[in-house]
């Protein structure tokens, strides 16, 4: 594990493999943990460039709020301590719009882009009440827990796990300090502005079964990115949990 400071803020990185550096960027969540079952698909052939952020439990800062700029701040100072040259870099749900607003501003960083399950700017009204309503359950955590869950994964993936797995899972989202961080900034981010600068190759990806950014949000979002690829994967919001394979194919068949 390697650490950086940037700014007031104390920014972990995991480093796996070797080979052109492939940037890994986490959005609401505990961190890079996230990926850890798409990383596995590229370390016999890349250098996987797991960082966590402020707002994870890795990361140490003044608990001061998250805005996109400072997360883009962070992983361009991985990137640039790794000292490997520009990147391929995916993010993943809030993190697609860090990664976007990193290429839009350090494109010298940034070989080819993907965002996955993301948005970049203000949701529609459904979405702004399902992150308001996550936020308003930080006092209670049983249903906190419960509510992360059926917005972030699907019915077919969660009918698909015993009785225990799914109380295992539970104790993965507790209302801690960094998540609620995490969700202030989702329902206040937007650079949509910055989309129509973005130079290096992009892929977008959306899932159909994803109720807290749907598919329809990543398709404007493509839309709105000069000359971008869009595919779909049939997965909830945590496509990384759901369909890690069929993920890392994509990422792979895209940034070569």
């Amino acid at each position: 594990m390697r650490e950086i400071t940037v700014g007031a803020a104390v920014v972990p990185y995991r480093v796996l493999g070797a080979g052109r550096p492939l940037v890994l960027v986490h959005g609401g969540s505990r961190g890079s943990q996230i990926w850890d079952r798409v990383a596995e698909a590229f370390v016999d052939t890349r250098t996987v460039v797991l960082p966590d952020l402020s707002g994870s439990d890795a990361a140490r800062d003044d608990g001061g709020a998250l805005t996109v700029e400072l997360l883009a701040e962070q992983v361009a100072a991985v990137i640039s301590d790794l000292g490997q040259g520009p990147a391929d870099v995916v993010g993943h749900s809030m993190g697609g719009a860090v990664v976007a607003r990193l290429a839009a501003v350090r494109p010298e960083l940034v070989s080819r882009l993907v965002l996955v399950s993301g948005w970049t700017g203000q949701g529609r009204q459904h979405q702004r009440q399902a992150l308001s309503l996550w936020r308003d359950l930080a006092d209670d955590a049983d249903a906190f827990a419960r509510y992360t869950m059926l917005v972030a994964f699907s019915p077919a993936y969660l009918e698909s796990l015993d009785p225990a797995a799914v109380a295992e899972l539970a104790t993965s989202y507790r209302p801690e300090a960094g998540r609620l961080r995490q969700i202030a900034l989702a329902n206040k981010l937007d650079v949509r502005d910055l989309l129509p600068r973005i130079q290096a190759p992009a892929l977008v990806i959306g899932c159909p079964a994803d109720v807290l950014v749907p598919a329809e949000y990543s398709r404007e979002v493509s839309a709105d990115i000069p000359d971008a690829t869009y595919a779909e994967i049939d997965a909830g919001h945590i496509v990384t949990a759901e369909q890690p394979t069929e993920l890392a194919k994509l990422i792979r068949d895209f940034t070569g």
